[in-house]
């Protein structure tokens, strides 16, 4: 190694590095060196971003799954020594062992993203939250699971589900009705149980979400996150934490987001630059 020759300078940042960044795998000084590649490489950061979007994604809808016990039916060691033993269908073997991988190995690869070390709770809730808005408001049928026609059970739902009640904010000044809401898994190591998804929609059909769980570790009371076109905007109380999240063409989010705040806190001014 020549003099002036660091650490970040030797490291040589291939797709195995990059997948470490992504795992939180890095010691500080990869990590920096990954860093600045994608300073220098903006089609690369986005590309990692969009992985990092991918874990969020797949950690919200498979969460759970991915901390429940691989069945005993499907224990890798017992379809070996059945194949040795019998003439099983080799479909059926391959389907099997895919089962296996994913519920054993797959899921945990995607949501390592969620639970990479260091990372703040309340980026964990704003990931989740901007995952599960990107998932959601593209469907028609299927947008909520409860709709607003059956607010008054919504309401109770969800509350009881969170374990704090919870109200449905009044958007009608800005444009936005309410579509209906939806039960979401705990994100891991968030330190809160349960989401509730609320989706609004204005009248060119424009979607926004809000996203509550119940109080979990202590962190920031308020964060604001841009990612691929959509804007989140995080607080948190000792009661609950509230995720508002839009497309940023909506020039009105920002006024949206502190009337969200101030029905569900009661408070006149949310913290920060609102």
């Amino acid at each position: 190694m020549t003099a002036g020759t660091t650490h970040r300078d030797a490291f040589e940042v291939t797709d195995a590095a990059l997948h470490a960044y992504v795992d939180g795998q890095l010691d500080a000084a990869a990590r920096a060196a990954v860093e600045a590649y994608l300073a220098a490489h903006p089609d690369k950061a986005a590309e990692i971003a969009h992985w990092q979007r991918q874990n969020a994604a797949l950690a919200t809808m498979f969460g759970p799954v991915a901390a429940e016990p691989v069945p005993q039916r499907l224990d890798p060691h017992r379809l070996a020594a059945a194949a040795a033993n019998a003439r099983w269908d080799w479909t059926r073997i391959a389907a099997a062992a895919l089962l296996v991988m994913v519920l054993g190995g797959g899921i945990g690869w995607y949501v390592r993203g969620a639970t990479s070390p260091g990372e703040a709770a309340s980026d964990r809730l704003i990931d989740g939250a901007v995952a599960a808005h990107a998932l959601y408001v593209k469907e028609s049928r299927h947008a909520v699971e409860v709709a607003a026609s059956d607010k008054a059970h919504l309401v109770t739902w969800l509350s009881s589900r969170l374990g704090h009640a919870i109200e449905t904010p009044d958007l009608s000044a800005q444009g936005f009705t309410l579509v209906g809401g939806r039960l979401l898994p705990p994100l891991a190591e968030s330190g809160t149980g349960p989401a509730a998804q609320l989706m609004y929609q204005n009248a060119t059909s424009n979607r926004l979400t809000v996203y509550i769980t119940a109080a979990g570790k202590p962190g920031k009371p308020f964060e604001e996150a841009t990612e691929q076109g959509l804007q989140a905007y995080y607080w948190a109380n000792d009661q609950i934490t509230c995720t508002v999240v839009g497309d940023t063409a909506e020039a009105d989010l920002p006024v949206l987001a502190k009337d969200v705040y101030q029905q569900l806190s009661w408070r006149p001014d949310p913290p920060g630059r609102w």
